[in-house]
């Protein structure tokens, strides 16, 4: 099962699941489930409490850890609670909600992806921009990659939909169009949220390199031409900071875990929408699809890597709580030592 092809449409064979792969299937998904959730709690927590002096590239990693949430708890999650019961346990419309929200995690997760690179480009290849972006507070990017994600995931309202698979028995399956229907869908959404975010993200990281080649070139002749001026955009990028270089890794880094957890999934979607004999049920075509999730574990991973101060606030905070811990433990043995040294003055005076 999977957040766009189920393990079948109306009209298809319900096939016995094969219950050892079934196994693998919940003990990965555990996995992945508690280690985006924890991952990225932990690094949202802390963007939250520095939320008044937060840079534009950390709102971008705020609501990338907000999209890696929503895969975690509302794909990953209802999808491990589905394997373990097999069947879909819930009426029509939490069917429809849950398919709705599996394919909102992905979009959000891509196009916070895709909007994090395009600001990356104008940063470096339209430097002039930011002052334009300065004059609001409204992080358009942002609202924007969320938009799309609402709208794009709409489709799964209409094709999904609590189906009698067998006689009493009943499952969230899909409706399609016979023949093509299945086809188009998985096209579509391969379309929407892989194969246009690549090239737009390819683009983007293509250009960023090129400008910064040749800013850097420039620098190198000015070198040689002492007294020959840089043009002011090629002397702004080539005199990057070492936090925007920083902030450029970070984000190749992270598209280049986005593409090898998800390239394999949409492969093999495509291959079992379009290959009628795909072997769709075996252990490698359903480890694949699963591993696509990896991909909420490694952004903040990525994240860790390259922040210097991230590390030293999580010890600090947890430093703190069990400062906290201390201190109210000895103020408690305190209290009970004055309080035991009272009676005992009191018993003696009598």
């Amino acid at each position: 099962m999977c957040p766009l092809n189920d393990s079948g449409s109306v009209g298809a064979e319900d096939v016995a699941r094969d219950e050892s792969l079934a196994k693998v299937e919940i003990a990965l998904l555990s996995v992945i489930f508690f280690s985006a959730a924890i991952l990225n709690s932990a690094v949202l927590v802390v963007l939250w409490r520095q939320r008044k002096q937060m840079s534009r590239m950390r709102v971008f990693v705020f609501h990338l850890c907000l999209a890696d949430l929503v895969v975690a708890f509302f794909q990953v999650c209802p999808q491990l609670m589905w394997d373990i019961t097999d069947r879909f346990a819930g009426p029509d419309l939490l069917c429809r909600l849950v398919k709705y929200l599996q394919v909102l995690g992905m979009f959000s997760s891509t196009y916070m992806i895709v909007v994090m690179t395009v600001d990356r480009y104008q940063a470096v290849c339209n430097p002039m921009v930011k002052f334009q972006r300065s004059r609001t507070r409204l992080n358009i990017p942002v609202c924007v990659g969320w938009g799309i994600s609402l709208l794009g995931s709409l489709p799964q309202v209409f094709i999904f939909s609590q189906v009698e698979v067998a006689p009493g028995v009943f499952d969230c399956w899909a409706k399609f169009i016979q023949p093509w229907g299945l086809q188009t869908y998985i096209t579509w959404t391969t379309l929407a949220i892989f194969v246009l975010p690549v090239i737009m993200i390819v683009f983007c990281q293509v250009r960023i390199c090129q400008v910064i080649q040749i800013n850097l070139y420039q620098k190198t002749q000015q070198r040689c031409h002492v007294g020959v001026p840089l043009p002011s955009r090629a002397s702004s990028t080539a005199g990057m900071s070492r936090a925007r270089v920083k902030t450029l890794k970070m984000t190749v880094f992270i598209v280049l875990a986005y593409i090898v957890c998800w390239a394999p999934f949409f492969i093999v979607q495509l291959w079992s929408a379009w290959d009628t004999h795909a072997p769709k049920e075996t252990a490698t075509f359903t480890i694949l699809m699963l591993l696509a999730s990896l991909n909420s574990c490694a952004n903040p991973c990525i994240y860790l890597v390259f922040s210097d101060q991230f590390p030293k606030r999580l010890v600090t905070l947890l430093g703190q709580r069990q400062y906290h811990c201390r201190d109210s433990a000895h103020e408690e043995a305190t209290l009970v030592s004055t309080l035991y040294m009272s009676l005992k003055n009191v018993s003696e005076s009598k």
